[in-house]
């Protein structure tokens, strides 16, 4: 249940803006989780790691660096951080290279995810 009061506009704009955003998982039980980043966070899905270098040898899984390219999976709304105002400069479904100890592993029905600042994002790949 949600109780919302009238003299809270603000927090009304942003509930209205996080039910729009929000990404839905459905796990095993059949029970919803809702991913949704708050904030400057940004959650990003991790590209696959390099599974054989480029003369052909085969890493194992241990070997295999952390890839640090990643897309956007789903963007928080910005705000005040820090007691600065934060622009999302990025957007859903861009690949993007973060910084390589940055951020927050999730794991969502077998799916890995991580949750960063946006300003641990480093680029946009076009």
């Amino acid at each position: 249940m949600l109780i919302t009061h009238d003299n809270n506009r603000k927090s009304d704009n942003f509930l209205q803006y996080q039910k729009k955003k929000r990404k839905e998982y459905i796990l095993n039980g059949g029970i919803i989780m809702k991913l949704v980043p708050l904030s400057d966070r940004v959650v990003l899905k991790q590209c696959e790691a390099e599974e054989t270098t480029k003369s052909g040898i085969i890493l194992t899984s241990s070997a295999q660096e952390k890839p640090q390219e990643a897309e956007v999976i789903a963007v928080g709304p910005g705000g005040i951080v820090d007691g600065k105002e934060v622009t999302m400069q990025v957007k859903e479904g861009q690949k993007v290279i973060y910084s390589k100890y940055a951020g927050t592993e999730v794991k969502l029905d077998g799916e890995e995810y991580i949750i960063v600042r946006q300003n641990d994002i480093l680029a946009v790949v076009e």
